[in-house]
């Protein structure tokens, strides 16, 4: 019996089923796309030949159908794969080439970031008291920074001193400041100031270096005008505080100002913003 298994066909059955295929052709003809040109140019050959090309065409039927099969099949793989990504055996000098990128690109961000945003500071000493103790860890901004007075802002070095500072902005250049130690008092452009972060009951220009203060050449009033570019800045804790009051600290550049202290990020029970203390 003929199937796509057992594609043969005996000459005896060929025969006796020959006046059929003749008749019934059309049909054979639309079911299996085979010339019927073929057959019926070969009808009075003999049965031998007639089996023989029969049979190719039968074969020539089921390879087809197996060949789609399988070019189906190998669709199929290939649309499952692309779903996944495979790694290139040749990748390793692109992988690490991308490993190295983002680790430069990282580095950069964060080099740009400590320059020109913030940097992380620690307090060393006692002059801030009470606003920053010693220790405090201190996230300071430096972006597009101008000093204002009341800052509270650190200092890369001093005019004698090369250690970094860290000190409040009493006064910006074109500013006249009046230090009045009789009554322990300091005037900026003749209004006196209210400092309320004072360390309580501490001094307000009296005691660490205040008589260092006439190297500012001041007046017969007592009084100075800061110079354009620099600062007049004094530390919270007046009484030990090496500040603008002392030649080694003097009035300093605008340029060496690193940045403006904003917050306090530890210790934990320091935690919040320096001008809320």
């Amino acid at each position: 019996m003929l199937s796509k298994k057992n594609p043969q066909i005996e000459p005896d059955e060929l025969k006796k089923e020959h006046s059929d295929i003749e008749n019934d052709f059309s049909d054979v003809h639309s079911a299996l796309d085979i010339n019927p040109e073929f057959f019926l140019g070969e009808k009075r050959s003999r049965p031998g030949r007639l089996k023989d090309n029969f049979q190719r065409e039968f074969q020539s039927v089921f390879n087809d159908e197996s060949d789609a099969e399988i070019i189906e099949s190998e669709k199929s793989e290939t649309t499952e794969k692309s779903k996944f990504v495979v790694a290139d055996s040749d990748g390793f000098g692109p992988g690490i080439f991308d490993w190295v990128r983002c680790i430069i690109v990282a580095v950069s961000i964060v080099v740009f970031v400590l320059t020109f945003v913030f940097r992380l500071v620690e307090v060393d000493g006692t002059s801030m008291l009470n606003t920053l103790e010693n220790s405090d860890k201190v996230i300071v901004t430096n972006m597009f920074y101008t000093p204002k007075n009341n800052d509270i802002i650190v200092i890369s070095h001093a005019a004698e001193y090369n250690n970094p500072i860290i000190k409040r902005v009493i006064a910006t250049a074109g500013q006249t400041v009046r230090l009045d130690y009789e009554h322990d008092k300091i005037y900026v452009d003749g209004v006196q100031l209210d400092e309320p972060y004072i360390k309580e009951g501490g001094p307000v220009i009296q005691g660490n270096a205040s008589e260092e203060g006439n190297y500012l050449a001041q007046d017969d009033e007592g009084n100075f005008v800061v110079p354009e570019g620099k600062l007049f800045v004094l530390g919270d804790n007046r009484q030990v505080s090496l500040d603008s009051r002392n030649s080694k600290i003097g009035l300093i550049d605008i340029n060496d100002v690193i940045g403006k202290a904003q917050f306090v990020v530890f210790p934990f029970n320091h935690f919040g913003n320096v001008y809320d203390k």
